[in-house]
């Protein structure tokens, strides 16, 4: 120790940094809860799909997820999603789970104030989509209640065919895979040959089985939220059983693409850190 640091010199400097430290953390816990959490980022991503017709060549779908209405994520944030999500002229939406947060019956009725905005998305082709566990841990039927009343449709198991011309591409969704019963052939059943397909599951790390026979040309998930909080060279830091192998962004399976958004909502601790909510657009191209 240098001789001329007393100790009460040393206290000053040990308290400066306690003090500063803690003003950091404080920083960090009011970006991650009060700024990031709102913090809306468009991610833009090219899919070359094999066999795609040339009347679907550019083909937009706008992806979004986990929006988890209540008590941390608000209404007001939700109307500024529909807004940028509208503003990207999509030719499809694609909602992949979550409408609601928790475990108790009485939260699957925030879908009523969810399901009327989200009834403001606007594709050429329609809005679909698929439930997550969230909304089967609360009151499935409720949730499902809810988003056919504001007319969006609900893929459980089922597939609908979009036609431009004389081409197809087939849409598929699952039940969700943690709380639900999903049934993959079950909801090809409807696809008219083969035909590229979408498939829309909430819990991303089943791609490994639903890549396997080459049916399915591009999975969109949610779930994973992408950790909310990652780090520089480490990642996630915590995240949810089925959604830690494809945590965020693209992945190649086999010979299907998989793409997981990091979501809208927050659950657990109400903080993103380098992991800002997300709206998605898929560019489709031939391959």
């Amino acid at each position: 120790m240098p001789h001329n640091l007393n100790r009460r010199t040393i206290l000053k400097m040990l308290g400066y940094t306690v003090v500063g430290s803690g003003v950091t953390a404080f920083g960090i816990h009011r970006y991650g809860t009060r700024i990031e959490t709102e913090w809306l980022q468009t991610e833009r991503v090219s899919i070359p799909v094999k066999h795609l017709g040339s009347s679907f060549e550019g083909f937009k779908i706008v992806h979004l997820s986990d929006f988890h209405l209540y008590p941390h994520t608000q209404i007001e944030f939700i109307e500024q999603v529909v807004r940028a999500a509208n503003e990207l002229n999509p030719d499809l939406i694609a909602l992949t789970g979550d409408y609601v947060s928790g475990y108790n019956s009485r939260n699957s009725e925030a879908i009523f104030d969810l399901a009327p905005v989200l009834s403001k998305l606007n594709a050429k082709h329609g809005v679909f989509s698929v439930l997550g566990n969230h909304d089967c841990s609360t009151n499935r039927s409720v949730v499902l209640a809810g988003l056919k009343e504001c007319g969006l449709p609900v893929l459980v198991n089922d597939g609908v065919a979009l036609s431009r011309g004389q081409q197809t591409l087939y849409l598929a969704g699952l039940d969700d895979a943690r709380r639900g019963h999903p049934d993959l052939p079950k909801a090809l059943e409807k696809r008219p040959g083969e035909v590229p397909t979408v498939l829309l599951v909430h819990e991303p790390d089943f791609a490994d089985t639903y890549s396997s026979d080459g049916t399915i040309s591009l999975q969109l998930s949610g779930h994973s939220h992408g950790g909310q909080i990652r780090l520089p060279g480490i990642g996630a830091i915590a995240l949810p059983r089925y959604g830690r192998k494809y945590d965020q962004g693209l992945y190649r399976v086999q010979e299907m693409w998989t793409y997981t958004t990091r979501g809208i909502g927050v659950i657990g601790p109400p903080i993103r850190i380098n992991c800002r909510p997300e709206v998605t657009e898929l560019t489709l191209v031939r391959a």
